[in-house]
């Protein structure tokens, strides 16, 4: 940590705050672990999130994205169940999650598909052209 504190008080990273912060939020996300998730790099410009979400219809799951942070939680309505199941054993889990990823600049949400349990989140980074921006000087 004390190494990520020198870098960003580099006087060549001005304005990198809001930087370090996206940092520590996705150290943060990166520490939970349910739902089990990939992330599959899909040609140049495209990325997927796969969550293992067995059990859930789409109506319990939600997918925001607010800035650059993507939520996609999941809410469980048991409360209707009340003792019809008697289970000997579960070792499918049952509970409600929230897990958040950190967006990069660019990237956006092309589509989210349920699927075999399994939810699809596709990310897209369109072609952007880069551009040079001269910066006129004044005189005094």
């Amino acid at each position: 940590m004390t190494t990520r504190t020198i870098l960003f008080d580099s006087p060549f990273l001005l304005g990198f705050d809001h930087t370090r912060a996206l940092i520590d939020r996705a150290a943060k996300a990166a520490a939970e672990s349910y739902p089990p998730y990939n992330v599959e790099q899909r040609g140049d410009h495209a990325v997927r999130i796969t969550l293992a979400v067995a059990g859930f219809s789409p109506e319990e799951l939600a997918i925001t994205l607010e800035g650059r942070q993507l939520t996609i939680a999941g809410k469980r309505d048991d409360a209707g169940k009340g003792g019809e199941q008697a289970f000997l054993h579960r070792g499918i889990a049952a509970r409600g999650f929230l897990r958040n990823f950190v967006l990069a600049d660019g990237l956006e949400v092309e589509g989210a598909r349920l699927e075999h349990g399994l939810l699809h989140v596709d990310l897209i980074r369109p072609d952007q052209e880069r551009s040079v921006k001269r910066i006129p000087i004044t005189t005094g």
